[in-house]
């Protein structure tokens, strides 16, 4: 970051979360004196979100948003996103509480946004596989839904899966989110789609990714079939004019 008066909110949603939290929060605030976090809890019955206000209570850079039970990753980041374009931050990150987004490459996300508007974390940047300890199948799987997605949307991305990025406040201002209809893993691809469909820059780097040590995955087969539909329902929008 090259102006001290810029600011980088780092949005971490989360649902039971409760052994990760209060190690991964730390860890982005060292990063660099400029970030702060926001926790985004769906009521985890694990006691996420009174740690997470807890966490809030000890650093004026930690902040919290409580929602109603479950209702998804994309919504959170677009909580997220609206949050942060009323709080005036110039960078926006997405993040994974549970390690597999390594927080000591925040650093190269700042660097890198000087000369994009969008940064994305790619697992497999030019064909290179930077995944660790996934199994087989999933690993398979991640990748040829990217090849997939590749082809039928035109979106020129290694990795437009990946939940691991920064953004411009521009861009969020300039997709419309209210717009944005995916929740899974698929609101990654949207965002990407409606972002190089307005012309703003788009980078991937290299990161390694590592599979959680503790706590259970989100993905679910519902999380896939939608990823599976949405793309070719961008192609649609694009082709309608719509995104």
């Amino acid at each position: 970051m090259t102006q001290a008066s810029e600011r980088a909110l780092v949005i971490i949603p989360t649902f039971n979360e409760r052994e990760n939290l209060p190690n991964v929060v730390p860890l982005v605030l060292e990063q660099d004196s400029r970030l702060e976090v926001l926790v985004i809890d769906d009521s985890s019955p694990d006691g996420t979100g009174e740690l997470a206000d807890a966490l809030a209570e000890a650093s004026p850079r930690v902040h919290v948003v409580h929602r109603a039970g479950k209702q998804g990753l994309g919504t959170a980041y677009l909580t997220g996103f609206r949050w942060a374009i009323e709080h005036g931050y110039d960078y926006v990150f997405e993040m994974d509480a549970d390690f597999s987004h390594d927080p000591r490459h925040l650093p190269t996300f700042l660097r890198e946004i000087q000369d994009a508007d969008l940064v994305i974390g790619s697992r497999y940047l030019n064909g290179r596989v930077t995944v660790v300890n996934w199994p087989m199948p999933r690993l398979m799987l991640s990748y040829f839904a990217n090849v997939y997605a590749r082809w039928v949307t035109g979106l020129k991305l290694w990795d437009s899966t990946g939940g691991y990025k920064c953004y411009r406040r521009r861009v969020l201002e300039g997709i419309d989110l209210e717009q944005v209809r995916s929740n899974g893993y698929s609101f990654q691809i949207e965002t990407s789609f409606r972002a190089w469909k307005r012309g703003f820059r788009i980078r991937e780097i290299t990161i390694t990714f590592s599979d959680r040590n503790v706590g259970h995955s989100k993905m679910s087969g519902a999380i896939v079939r939608e990823a599976i539909w949405m793309v070719w329902r961008l192609r649609l929008w694009a082709l309608l004019g719509r995104v």
